[in-house]
């Protein structure tokens, strides 16, 4: 079990890793919810202080769960928000990326659609995406169809940084298990120990995330630091 259970108790250590970290990037298999960490993240650093927060919502690859549904919101929080629109089904990218990744006076969050065809998009910035000021989570949650198992997780992850020129000791592991606003302590302690047995082998799960009500109850029973969520891409239609 983990000696830090929740964030609150371990401040953003096992987030930035260390003082010259400053970017976090979220990429992972479509749903495995990406968008709804990447928010969470964006105001934890918000109320850390120090730097302005920028948050870019860089996925192409769907029209639901989004960060930029939460756009209102984001930039109300204080939180620079940046996303483009798009037209139809056109694929569009934001601009301003590798400048504010190279902004040392920042910090700066950027969730990226799922799986390799959302994750092509990050392929121009791997330099920075590389470097030690950066680092990059890939998010399982092993209820979803592609992450039921090692193989196919390990193909995912593989396309994914074939894609994005992200090299394999770049990229850190967070645990979501969650099948949704439903979702019980015990659902997420088995998702755990499953996620454990499957990836914990090969590299370690760095946190998992619990929404905010079931994290108190969890803390220091799971094998990493929690990640308490605020839900904010959970739509009335999905609740009922």
């Amino acid at each position: 079990m983990s000696e830090c259970g929740l964030m609150s108790e371990c401040g953003l250590g096992f987030l930035l890793g260390s003082e010259e970290t400053r970017n976090l990037v979220f990429i992972g298999e479509a749903g495995s919810g990406k968008s709804e960490i990447a928010i969470n993240v964006a105001l934890k650093l918000r109320e850390l202080g120090g730097r302005p927060v920028h948050l870019y919502d860089l996925d192409m690859t769907k029209p639901l769960f989004r960060t930029r549904d939460q756009a209102e919101f984001l930039t109300a929080q204080g939180i620079e928000f940046h996303y483009e629109e798009q037209f139809m089904d056109a694929p569009t990218v934001v601009g301003g990326v590798m400048r504010l990744l190279r902004d040392e006076t920042v910090y700066t969050v950027l969730d990226v659609g799922g799986d390799y065809i959302g994750a092509r998009s990050i392929g121009g910035y791997a330099p920075v995406l590389n470097s030690p000021s950066t680092r990059v989570f890939y998010v399982v949650n092993p209820y979803r169809p592609w992450s039921l198992d090692i193989d196919h997780i390990d193909k995912v992850l593989g396309e994914t940084l074939g894609v994005s020129h992200v090299r394999l000791e770049s990229v850190h592991i967070a645990g979501n298990p969650n099948l949704g606003p439903e979702t019980t302590a015990e659902d997420i302690v088995s998702g755990a120990e499953n996620l454990e047995s499957m990836v914990g082998p090969y590299k370690p799960i760095e946190f998992y995330t619990v929404r905010e009500d079931l994290a108190p109850g969890l803390a220091g029973k799971l094998p990493a630091p929690v990640l308490p969520l605020a839900l904010k891409l959970t739509y009335e239609w999905v609740k009922e």
